[in-house]
């Protein structure tokens, strides 16, 4: 992000041998202190500015964070997140990436607003920011009427953050030429592809527990949601109410996600027609497991296939379609 943000105005003229120009931005990485930190992977970080020094900065990113899926930050850095809600209060622009809406959320920011983050951070939103508006389908979300908090999804929707920033703040004709430069993607297919829909979720529930572990063995048989009810032993509207409130997810629709993960992983790794594999995971009409299919991940059965099916090259090895 600090390489690609600082080339705008300088890099393309470089490049193609234009007239030198002029850099239209200058990012500063900002820290509670000065003194040099790792972060994930022990990638080293060297602050140049701190927080409490810097006055409201026209723009503020708040970068991905190594943050596990249950981490809310609510204990956590405080001056961080006062020094973000007095740069908004300000008229500072507030941008984030992948989990750095998560410290976005606990500063309070994005209550009643929507917002994005990684798919794999959506349950810790229902459960620790409710009042968040959280949808993990796109690359961006705008959450206020100025489109001055804009939340960015999975990891390398940064790439989406950085040009959406920079044909804002510079001009869209820049913003095209660093894509090219830097050969980034916009990621208009969003989240939903990449997403899995069957994650284990942390609850106490232990009726729940073996009610999803049944489901993980039987999500195919026709007469599912019945078999798991007489499984369970308990009463059909009791064990619906608990399952939803356990997981956020009602009983159907964990099925429907066991089904579409499933024909997800056959799409790449078999050759079985769509009907075929509508069939295979519990869907005698191939119409609407399409039209469930594209709902749940955004795709086709066929075009998800073209994008994640490994292709076997010349040489023998597997690489990405």
């Amino acid at each position: 992000m600090v390489d690609v943000l600082a080339a705008t105005g300088t890099l393309w003229n470089d490049l193609v041998g234009e007239e030198a120009g002029r850099q239209l931005i200058v990012p500063r990485i900002v820290s509670p202190y000065r003194k040099p930190f790792t972060c994930g992977n022990n990638i080293p970080v060297s602050p140049e500015l701190e927080c409490r020094l810097v006055p409201p900065p026209e723009i503020v990113i708040l970068p991905e964070m190594w943050l596990a899926p249950t981490d809310d930050l609510h204990e956590r850095y405080g001056d961080v997140k006062e020094w973000i809600k007095h740069c908004y209060q300000e008229g500072s622009s507030i941008y984030s990436a992948c989990s750095g809406s998560v410290l976005l959320a606990s500063t309070g920011l994005l209550d009643g607003r929507p917002a994005t983050s990684h798919w794999g951070y959506q349950d810790l939103f229902r459960t620790s920011f409710p009042e968040v508006q959280f949808d993990p389908a796109p690359n961006l979300l705008i959450a206020d009427s100025a489109g001055r908090i804009i939340t960015a999804g999975g990891t390398t929707s940064w790439h989406d953050l950085a040009l959406h920033i920079i044909a804002r703040h510079c001009s869209p004709g820049e913003a095209l030429r660093i894509a090219k430069v830097y050969l980034l993607k916009w990621h208009g297919e969003g989240q939903l592809p990449f997403q899995s829909l069957v994650r284990r979720q942390s609850h106490a529930d232990s009726v729940v527990r073996k009610a999803e572990e049944w489901l993980a063995l039987h999500f195919k048989e026709s007469q599912v949601v019945a078999g798991v009810i007489t499984a369970c032993g308990i009463p059909e509207r009791t064990l619906k109410r608990r399952f939803k409130a356990a997981t956020g997810a009602t009983l159907i629709e964990h099925v429907q996600n066991l089904r579409i993960e499933k024909a997800k992983n056959l799409l790449e790794n078999e050759n079985e027609a769509a009907e075929e594999i509508s069939a295979m995971v519990g869907y005698d009409n191939a119409a609407f497991f399409r039209r469930l299919f594209k709902r749940r991940t955004g795709l086709t059965p066929g075009a998800y296939r073209r994008m994640f099916r490994p292709v076997v090259s010349a040489n023998g090895l597997r690489t990405e379609a």
